[in-house]
């Protein structure tokens, strides 16, 4: 609920400027750590790191989480440099939230659909997500735009095929948000 009283939030920023001081980010983020931009790992790194503390031995003999955690050599997996990216991105989203007056709990739905079934449509549409950032071994971040920069056909491919999707999933959804 937004207060009366509190000015109206600022307009969005320009798409094409955004994208640009995007491109930037992930110029900066080459140059500075070596690595593009991503957030899948952060997930898996952080899952690994709550199951070592859960079951230490079971993490380390397993190869996925084995890999995070250091069964090879005593690797910390929430100091991995894409936990502290996406801790960032979080912390830098919540501060142009809060400057840009739009600091508020609602959730963002079309009048066709509720609160409850959104957020059901959200997760579902998350899971489905984090399910191909798995397969793909990336995320839309990773791959599109670090693998888009880096010119990968793979990439490109994923971004036209994610796109394509978008656009003939739309129509079906719609209705929800009018």
């Amino acid at each position: 609920m937004s207060d009366p009283a509190r000015a109206a939030p600022r307009a969005y920023a320009n798409p094409y400027v955004a994208g640009a001081g995007l491109g930037l980010v992930l110029l900066a983020a080459f140059l500075v750590t070596g690595h593009g931009l991503g957030a899948s790992g952060a997930a898996a790194a952080v899952v690994s790191a709550g199951v070592e503390a859960v079951a230490p031995t079971h993490a380390r003999a397993n190869p996925f989480f084995g890999a995070w955690t250091g069964a090879d050599g005593g690797r910390a997996p929430l100091s991995d440099w894409i936990v502290l990216e996406v801790a960032g991105l979080i912390a830098g989203a919540a501060l142009s939230a809060w400057a840009a007056g739009r600091w508020q709990r609602r959730v963002d739905r079309g009048p066709g659909i509720g609160d409850r079934r959104r957020l059901l449509a959200a997760f579902a549409g998350g899971t489905v997500m984090a399910f191909g950032a798995r397969l793909a071994r990336g995320c839309t971040s990773g791959l599109g735009l670090t693998g888009g920069a880096a010119l990968s056909v793979g990439a490109w491919v994923f971004l036209l095929t994610l796109f394509a999707a978008g656009y003939a999933v739309a129509p079906l959804l719609r209705r929800s948000w009018r």
